[in-house]
């Protein structure tokens, strides 16, 4: 190797790295081990783990024990999807183009809106790159924040902007739950790119969004949505109430908690918005025989090469996670997802009802929720979390880790009866 360089010895290879800063002590390695015994530490590592596989989960906060059918793993586990790589190259890539293709058709029906592009990286930055997307259509740099986002969503949308040089965002106040629409009109004026709402917020409570849409739209904002995309089987589509942008966490439609990731940012617009839209688009047109084709499409060249010059500077996606939502929502269809988000929606209400009747415990609000609610508990929320997990359950979201007071709980389509009924027994032992 030190030949095929060029260089005499290792010391002429690093000759350029000064001496001073080079590492003068051996590496603290374990020693090498053979690969029965790699395998044999690494299940012992697993083996410390905690995960929904065991455990009965009430987690949520962005993040869901959804159920993943099998023909899922069955289907991007394929070769040609689990190793694809970017399709530049449209007459190789047909395959993955028109999966892409689907997925964007799927999502847009699913959100009710004209565009959706191949995906972003998660719900966060596609939220982050919805509000750059505001101010460069609208060409203003206040955005405000109407009723509960996720705090790190918040967070992201927050560096995003701070980076870019733009003003901070301004979050209306939050009473019962839900944003006040009476502070949001205070805020909301010409100066205004974007009005952003969550639905379902952090909380799991159902924001006024026709009220928001309006008071955005008479102000010349945009308004985006960052809609739950299980919660669509229920409530209506972002593109029904007049969102611009409307955005989401694609993690619910067929891909795995996986401690926090890949997951899958849904990102969908008006017609009128596409030529702003960021990250990539796949289009179908027709080949010079006639048959139809998919190619990438609206992409400009300043998102690769002249940076400086893009309308951002995301161009690459989530392709296998998209590819996981688009067989997940095939399989399910319509009525599917209606089944699923109506489960979520009743066992997170029986459940709910069920621990209110304990001593002790209360629902923290009384706004409508879908299917995560936060409780007031007779002792602090970490000791529950902590208890819980003796018994094999995730108990939910202590929100003091986010300065916040409550236990957040979800319940998705997963949960049996005899699960819920074990838990509120469990908590009246507190």
């Amino acid at each position: 190797m030190l030949a095929a360089a060029g260089a005499a010895s290792f010391n002429d290879l690093i000759a350029d790295i000064p001496e001073e800063i080079r590492l003068k002590k051996s590496l603290d390695l374990a020693p090498a081990l053979d690969e029965m015994a790699v395998r044999r530490q690494l299940e012992s590592l697993a083996a410390r783990n905690r995960s929904t596989a065991g455990y009965v989960s009430f987690l949520g906060g962005g993040a869901y024990d959804q159920f993943i059918p099998s023909a899922i793993r069955a289907i991007v586990s394929r070769s040609e999807f689990y190793t694809a790589y970017t399709p530049y190259q449209a007459e190789v890539s047909q395959g993955t183009l028109q999966a892409i293709y689907e997925y964007q058709s799927l999502i847009c029906r699913l959100y009710g809106m004209d565009v959706a592009n191949a995906s972003m990286y998660d719900g966060a930055t596609a939220l982050a790159e919805a509000a750059l997307m505001a101010m460069n259509v609208t060409g203003k740099e206040r955005i405000v924040v109407a009723g509960q986002l996720h705090p790190w969503n918040s967070s992201v949308l927050s560096t995003y902007l701070g980076a870019a040089g733009h003003s901070p965002v301004v979050q209306n106040s939050v009473e019962g739950g839900v944003g006040s629409i009476a502070s949001l009109r205070g805020m909301v004026d010409g100066t205004v790119a974007a009005v952003i709402v969550q639905q379902p917020n952090f909380y799991g409570c159902l924001e006024d969004v026709e009220a928001i849409g309006a008071i955005a739209r008479e102000a010349g904002a945009l308004f985006i949505v960052s809609a739950d995309p299980h919660s669509l089987g229920v409530l209506e589509a972002p593109g029904a109430y007049g969102a611009d942008i409307a955005v989401g966490e694609g993690q619910p439609l067929g891909s795995a908690q996986s401690f926090g990731g890949p997951y899958l940012g849904i990102f969908t617009v008006r017609e009128k918005f596409v030529r702003k839209i960021p990250g990539r688009l796949v289009g179908m047109t027709k080949d010079r025989d006639g048959r139809d084709g998919f190619i990438l499409t609206l992409q400009t060249r300043e998102q690769h090469i002249r940076r400086e010059k893009a309308t951002s500077n995301i161009c690459t996606n989530q392709a296998l996670n998209a590819l996981q939502a688009a067989v997940y929502l095939s399989l399910l269809g319509r009525q599917g997802m209606q089944e699923v988000a109506g489960q979520s929606l009743e066992r997170a209400h029986y459940l709910a009802a069920r621990i209110v009747e304990i001593p002790g415990y209360s629902l923290r609000f009384s706004a409508p929720f879908f299917r995560e609610f936060v409780l007031n508990t007779p002792v602090h929320p970490a000791v529950i979390v902590e208890r819980m997990l003796e018994e094999g359950i995730f108990a939910g979201i202590d929100l003091s880790v986010f300065g916040d007071e409550g236990l957040l709980v979800s319940v998705t389509e997963k949960r049996t009866k005899e699960e819920m009924d074990r838990f509120a027994l469990l908590l009246s032992s507190f």
